[in-house]
């Protein structure tokens, strides 16, 4: 949830509070806002980070899973001399699924692999294909799988879970909610954590080793601060890379990389010539192509000859074949290895002479396009193979500490004569007001500029604003008179005019 702590009172050794009001440095004028900011947000927004956060380390096990669960789709029975022409096995395909029309063929990558020929159906979810999986030595069909991309069902079910809890456009809003915040809550987590190690003069390996020393909430604040440390490189990742495929914030995100000339960019399958064609959005499981019939399979040189001269050029599996989309349109082959080193050399050749009509090497990319293939293909651990994936494991499982620790804090400052249900206090009401002009319009500013940008965050931010304000309105008038903003928070719940003494934090 954060690298800070929740913790709602001053300190007692702030240097900003003073005898006369005045404050020695900036910092003590802006804690209160970033530790407000950082409190609601953590409050509020952990369960959304919390549900993926567990997603997110369940996704972390599809590449083994998947191997597991498909194994006999995925693997052939016996390795033979050589494999049979590549027309031949799409025929295998399509004689035991004739159903749909034909929208790419990726040939195995290792030696007992099998062909995958994706097929275009209409009894599939939207964006869904069927692929059928075809020995590439005999031509049997050894099955056929409903697939998002290039993912199984097994890693497709999980991602669909981690992506939108399978509620479909509505479950979207949960995790671009979740993607919004946690830089927010991170950093601001971050600048809290440091300022109070250095508040308290603690020696700098505090910043990241957990003080065993100390027992009860003291405890759980260092574990909550130091683990946040660990994993925040991960945690701003994870939010940038999860924005860029949100619903909302994606839009934005893929105009301003299409204004940049940031965009991937494909081959020109166009015969009669014309400059390089623009993907726009990156998608990262691969849309499916455009449909065809199955006559071009055996046109010209035919798919046959196009892999042949795919592989002449220099491609090697894993790639794609997809057929070309029409009349005076090409053939594209396109490299998909998307661990490292990563290989996305494509071309597209003549269906009639099989020659490579146009070239477009990854070395040719946009850098940003590079960065962004390599980002997300990092969120997905994929990039670095099962280091990635370890890596990922770690970053859910400590990101789940810190938010279960952060809940934790809240509660162990509880009153201590509370019965029932009770949570410990807010931060005090009137923080931003107590910043200095500038900085406070600077604030106002960039939450008006990052929340057009960001909707999820903006829309939320406006609405915690608003029950802030409600709840102030409600707490004064069940109060005859409402303590100073300048006073230090009160130890009881909102609302409570005679709030009972909180659990002391010992340190």
């Amino acid at each position: 949830m954060s690298t800070g702590q929740l913790d709602p009172t001053p300190e007692a050794s702030d240097p900003g509070q003073n005898p006369t009001g005045r404050t020695a440095t900036l910092w003590p004028r802006l804690r209160p806002f970033v530790l407000r900011l950082h409190f609601y947000a953590g409050i509020l927004v952990g369960p959304f980070l919390l549900i993926a956060a567990v997603t997110g380390l369940l996704y972390t096990l599809t590449p083994q899973l998947e191997k597991i669960v498909h194994h006999h789709e995925l693997t052939v029975d016996q390795v033979g001399a050589a494999p049979i022409p590549l027309s031949d096995q799409v025929a295998a395909a399509r004689a035991a699924h004739p159903e749909g029309t034909i929208t790419q063929v990726r040939p195995p990558i290792a030696a007992d692999g099998t062909t995958r020929v994706v097929l275009a159906v209409d009894d599939v979810p939207t964006d869904y294909g069927r692929t059928v999986f075809v020995d590439p030595y005999t031509g049997q069909v050894r099955g056929a799988l409903t697939t998002y991309g290039e993912w199984l069902p097994v890693r497709a079910w999980i991602d669909e879970l981690h992506r939108n809890l399978h509620l479909g456009a509505l479950g979207r809003n949960y995790s671009e909610l979740a993607a919004s915040w946690l830089w927010v809550v991170a950093l601001g987590g971050l600048v809290l954590w440091i300022a109070r190690v250095r508040q308290r003069r603690q020696a700098a390996r505090t910043l990241v080793i957990p003080d065993r020393s100390t027992r009860g909430r003291a405890r759980t604040v260092s574990w909550h601060g130091a683990v946040g440390v660990w994993i925040i490189a991960a945690l701003l990742l994870l939010s940038v890379t999860g924005l860029t495929w949100s619903r909302y914030a994606g839009e934005t995100i893929s105009e301003l990389r299409t204004a940049l000339s940031w965009t991937t960019p494909s081959v020109d399958t166009t015969l009669s010539g014309g400059n390089a064609a623009d993907t726009g959005a990156h998608d990262h499981h691969g849309a499916p192509a455009p449909a065809v019939t199955d006559e071009v399979i055996e046109e010209g040189v035919g798919i046959d000859g196009v892999d042949a001269a795919a592989r002449a050029a220099g491609l090697q599996p894993p790639m794609e074949i997809i057929p070309p989309t029409g009349e005076g349109e090409a053939w594209t082959v396109a490299e998909a290895k998307r661990d490292w080193p990563t290989r996305y050399d494509s071309v597209a050749v003549d269906p009639e002479t099989g020659e490579v009509v146009d070239r477009l090497d990854f070395a040719d990319w946009p850098l940003m396009a590079k960065m962004t293939n390599w980002t997300i293909d990092t969120h997905m651990g994929i990039l670095f193979g099962i280091a990635n994936q370890i890596v990922l494991a770690l970053t859910a499982i400590g990101l789940i500490s810190v938010i279960l620790r952060g809940y934790r804090m809240w509660w162990l400052r509880r009153p201590t004569r509370a019965t029932g249900v009770s949570f410990g206090p807010t931060p005090a009401r009137g923080a931003l007001v107590r910043m200095p002009v500038w900085a406070a319009v600077t604030v106002v500013l960039l939450a008006g500029i990052i929340g057009w940008f960001v909707p999820l965050l903006g829309v939320s931010l406006a609405a915690f604003v608003a029950v802030d304000v409600l709840g102030g309105l409600r707490d004064r008038r069940r109060r005859p008179t409402a303590p100073s903003d300048t006073e230090p928070a009160a130890a009881g719940t909102p609302g409570q005019s005679d709030p009972a003494p909180v659990r002391e934090d010992p340190r």
